[in-house]
């Protein structure tokens, strides 16, 4: 039980004006996959083709990358390739930024995610931004690295198609035009 308001309603269980409430002060989900699961229909099989997509934007600018230092260390007599070593870390760095400011944007959702009218949205349908954008690609990584691909499987057995990073950070896929047609938007004009 929790105490939601500083105004005293006079009567102890009641919701109305700031009593008390029993569910703790947190909203329920946004997206029920029971009485709207068009929003998560083929999330999964879309989020796979969405990851596909992302990592040949990723892999662009990292392989021109490479291709710059081998022929700059030609063109240096192999000073150049001193280079390589920056290549590893610029390449973490590049992904956790397309990461988190695709996701941070306006569109809650990576270039491939948006080719598959996917979006992510936190549990309570609040949009995506950069540290979230950040920390799912990294939790996502790591436990792809650790678990083997296997652990995509958890995505079968939940009703909203949530996988172990989803659940971790309190995200969830869903088709973006779908939303956009039942669900009004979560942010706001001020």
């Amino acid at each position: 039980m929790s105490y939601s308001g500083s105004g005293n309603t006079g009567g102890g269980a009641s919701n109305a004006g700031g009593g008390w409430r029993n569910d703790g002060g947190v909203p329920p989900h946004a997206f029920d996959p029971y009485s709207q699961p068009e929003l998560f229909r083929g999330v999964l099989t879309r989020r796979v083709f969405a990851f596909l997509i992302d990592l040949v934007v990723l892999s662009v600018p990292v392989i021109l990358g490479y291709i710059f230092i081998g022929v700059f260390g030609i063109i240096t007599l192999g000073l150049g390739w001193m280079l390589f070593w920056l290549a590893w870390p610029a390449t973490i760095v590049w992904a956790i930024v397309y990461y988190g400011t695709s996701i941070g944007g306006p569109h809650s959702a990576t270039l491939g995610m948006r080719a598959m009218d996917l979006e992510l949205r936190t549990w309570y349908g609040a949009p995506g931004y950069f540290v979230l954008g950040a920390c799912h690609a990294v939790l996502y990584w790591v436990s792809i690295s650790f678990l083997t691909p296997l652990v995509l499987l958890v995505g079968l057995f939940n009703s909203r198609r949530r996988l172990l990073h989803d659940i971790i950070l309190g995200t969830v896929v869903i088709n973006s035009a779908v939303r956009t047609q039942i669900v009004p938007s979560a942010r706001s004009n001020y």
